[in-house]
């Protein structure tokens, strides 16, 4: 390189020269080829008259600042009253529910000891039964949708019909609070305090819910360790520490569709009063008759009718629901599904204007969600619950290894799997996976939300039972020649 042609610009307009090894500053001089430099922009940052009101309410808060108490209950009470009210809104969250909770999680031990899996495994299963946990699980799922957040209290309960007395008892958000009282503490997050290192140390709670008969206004509360507290939101922003409601996006848009659905009503109501009107195409005092405006003339069914002279009958025409209400309709709704991660056919719950091929690509997102929140439960609330439940497990059994009860053990866990539309492929896809060494029992039992261990098992004991009684698999399995020649038949289609 040329060291005596070699410059660098500098600001104010000045240049860096090269010579000799001498540093020389000399006026930077304008070329044919010198551009100007470019400064880029960006349009949703410039404030103008047309999107200044749009961009009004646009602030720079913290997350907690963003989410106050009063915000968040504002939020809570207006998607409580739109999840009471609108049948669209109480579908999505008992949909959401259904399909994340499902049945309820299925809890697999993977310690080395196949006898306490097996013992821990029924015990739990056993314990989940007695508590109704599946039903609480749902109840939280709809919750944290709905209020966007929700919390569960960890306790002793004499009435468990099960060896182990801990339950869940859940309580409302309402209830997390600081209330009245006004705390000087920087680490206090309405009624939750944190340590330095921003981990919750407690959680307040008052002991009547703040909307009920019973409230105590002498804000009597509790101080429950949070060791032995649920409390499960999503964090959509990085320092959040209370939810916000998941449907808040959507509030608006259920508002809207009510209102809109009551106006279309009125109209065709409006119009369905009046079985029709006297009209007349005469200037005003032409040749028609004399008839007092606004006037009532009582109709018999199936009887003629005569009218005045130059007077004419007609009806009025309906204008709503018009031609495209329905379309409308569902781009509201499909609009509304989006905050949630739901396709339009789930929400709906029609599928009349799906193939097949657009249904199961639609359900792929919303179920990899689902299996997204599952993990995410499991992690906050299952893996939470189980630590306690063993710890008052091997406090009742002392014969297990000591070791075991300051540590949670290797687990899973398992929820409903997904059902195939179509059986047949889903089972021949299965064949193709398991012969190609692309997948394992575990996997596809864990698919269907099954232990494979368990299932294996159960296969084993079939089969011991079939040879004991002389009876092959084909035997034993019941078949149809009719449905058989249907599957060849669509199978060559």
């Amino acid at each position: 390189m040329d060291a005596e042609n070699t410059f660098i610009y500098l600001p104010n307009g000045k240049k860096w020269s090269g010579e000799n090894g001498a540093r020389s500053i000399a006026p930077l001089q304008k070329t044919a080829g010198w551009q100007r430099q470019v400064r880029a922009r960006f349009d949703a940052a410039q404030t103008t008259h047309e999107n200044r009101r749009h961009w009004a309410a646009a602030e720079s808060l913290s997350a907690d600042a963003e989410a106050s108490p009063e915000v968040r209950r504002t939020l809570r009470n207006r998607a409580r009253y739109e999840v009471s009210n609108n049948s669209y809104a109480k579908g999505i969250l008992l949909t959401l529910a259904n399909d994340t909770i499902g049945t309820g999680p299925r809890l697999q031990m993977l310690t080395e000891s196949e006898d306490l899996n097996r013992c821990v495994e029924r015990d739990f299963m056993m314990w989940t039964t007695a508590v109704r946990l599946p039903e609480k699980l749902r109840t939280m799922r709809m919750a944290r949708c709905q209020d966007g957040e929700t919390f569960g209290v960890m306790g002793t309960n004499p009435k468990v019909m099960h060896d182990v007395k801990l339950d869940v008892m859940l309580i409302e958000s309402d209830q997390v609070t600081s209330g009245f009282y006004i705390s000087r503490d920087d680490n206090e997050i309405d009624g939750i305090f944190f340590d330095s290192f921003g981990n919750p140390i407690s959680y307040r709670i008052l002991k009547y819910h703040p909307g009920g008969s019973s409230y105590n206004y002498n804000n009597a509360a509790l101080n429950i360790p949070a060791e032995f507290m649920l409390h499960c939101f999503r964090m959509d922003r990085p320092g959040l520490h209370r939810g916000i409601s998941e449907i808040t996006p959507a509030l608006g848009l259920f508002a809207y569709l009510r209102r809109y659905s009551q106006a279309v009503l009125s109209a065709a109501e409006a119009a369905a009063s009046f079985s029709g009107i006297l009209y007349t195409d005469a200037p005003p005092n032409g040749e028609a008759e004399y008839m007092e405006p606004m006037a009532l003339v009582e109709l018999d069914r199936n009887m003629l009718l005569t009218l005045p002279g130059g007077w004419k009958m007609g009806q009025i025409d309906p204008k709503q629901p018009s031609a495209n209400h329905a379309m409308h309709v569902d781009r509201v709704l499909e609009e509304i599904l989006r905050c949630v991660v739901m396709p339009f056919n789930i929400g709906k719950g029609n599928s009349s204007g799906y193939n097949y091929a657009s249904g199961r690509l639609d359900h792929q997102g919303y179920f990899k969600a689902i299996r997204v929140d599952q993990t995410f439960i499991a992690s906050v609330i299952l893996d939470k619950i189980l630590a306690l439940w063993l710890r008052e497990y091997f406090l009742l059994h002392p014969e297990i290894e000591i070791t075991m009860r300051y540590s949670l053990p290797p687990h899973t866990w398992f929820f409903d799997g997904t059902q195939h539309v179509d059986p047949l492929k889903e089972a021949r896809g299965q064949e193709i996976r398991l012969k190609n060494n692309v997948t394992t029992f575990a996997t596809e039992y864990a698919l269907q939300g099954k232990d494979w261990e368990t299932e294996i098992r159960q296969r084993a004991r079939e089969k011991k039972l079939m040879k004991e009684l002389g009876l092959t698999e084909e035997e034993a399995i019941p078949s149809n020649n009719k449905n058989k020649d249907k599957e060849e038949v669509t199978d060559e289609e």
